[in-house]
């Protein structure tokens, strides 16, 4: 497992900056790359990029598989330090919110988090799935039912939208949350989903008809703005018959544009 330094900019729309010495390589997700120094190669792979990837080419289908189901590309791409000294490559969010440094180490080795939330880790960390196992989360847990496991020992980087809140969870300790709010949780977390109770709760409420319920022991963090949640209301601010709104607002410039031509040409006359 590479041991990589890190530095996280910006406040709203941030970046991370990742230094490898020679040799190291870190793996980001498909697209996130925003810079790098000279002296540091790029290579697509299959799955993960881990240097001791099982089972040959089945082990590397087996790994991109996984990516597939989760709804991420195919592909990783790793960065790999060849120069001499240290170099530097950056990764960037890729909407409004914040990117969490996870150690593995500290974790027990696994992190479950949502599956849009993988941004690019050290290489050496391993990118899986985490299938929840009670039927009723199959079938209603929407965004909670399949989510991505990173496991290692190494650093990874995850990304939330909106502000981010960490909570420590005793055992038998139970929270309530949003499925899409739910960035990551430790393996020791209980997750199940479980119906608001109430039919007009459930109809006119907002909130779906169900929840995420999530017992301790372990870690949970939250994000205040799923990406799902932002989309729906970008889609709901849209027009929603293609160039409308563009089309009707030419109609005054041009009724506009014939009065003023009309009063000059009064003039000309």
């Amino acid at each position: 497992m590479d041991v990589v330094d890190f530095e996280i900019k910006g406040s709203e729309m941030q970046f991370v900056e990742i230094e490898l010495d020679p040799g190291e390589a870190a793996v980001g997700e498909a697209g996130s790359m925003m810079f790098m120094d000279a002296g540091i190669t790029m290579d697509t792979v299959f799955g993960d990029g881990r240097q001791n990837a099982g089972g040959g080419l089945f082990g590397k289908l087996l790994s991109a598989g996984k990516r597939l189901v989760t709804g991420e590309s195919l592909f990783t791409t790793v960065y790999t330090n060849q120069g001499a000294g240290k170099l530097r490559v950056a990764f960037a969010a890729p909407y409004p919110g914040k990117i969490l440094p996870m150690d593995l180490s500290k974790m027990g080795g696994t992190l479950i988090c949502q599956k849009d939330a993988f941004l690019c880790a050290a290489r050496g960390v391993s990118l899986g799935i985490a299938l929840q196992q009670k039927l009723s989360t199959g079938f209603f847990g929407g965004e909670g039912f399949i989510m991505q496991r990173l496991d290692g020992d190494g650093l990874a980087f995850v990304h939330a939208g909106g502000t981010v809140v960490r909570r420590e969870l005793q055992a038998g300790q139970t929270l309530l949350v949003d499925t899409g709010c739910v960035v990551a949780y430790t393996p020791g977390v209980d997750f199940e989903i479980q119906y608001v109770g109430k039919i007009k709760t459930a109809l006119f409420g907002g909130e779906g008809l169900f929840l995420a319920k999530m017992t301790g022991p372990g870690t949970v963090w939250l994000q205040s703005l799923p990406f799902s949640r932002l989309a729906s209301r970008i889609f709901a601010a849209a027009p929603q018959r293609g160039g409308s709104r563009e089309e009707g607002s030419v109609l005054p410039f041009a009724a506009a544009g014939g009065v003023l031509g009309g009063l000059f040409g009064g003039d000309d006359e």
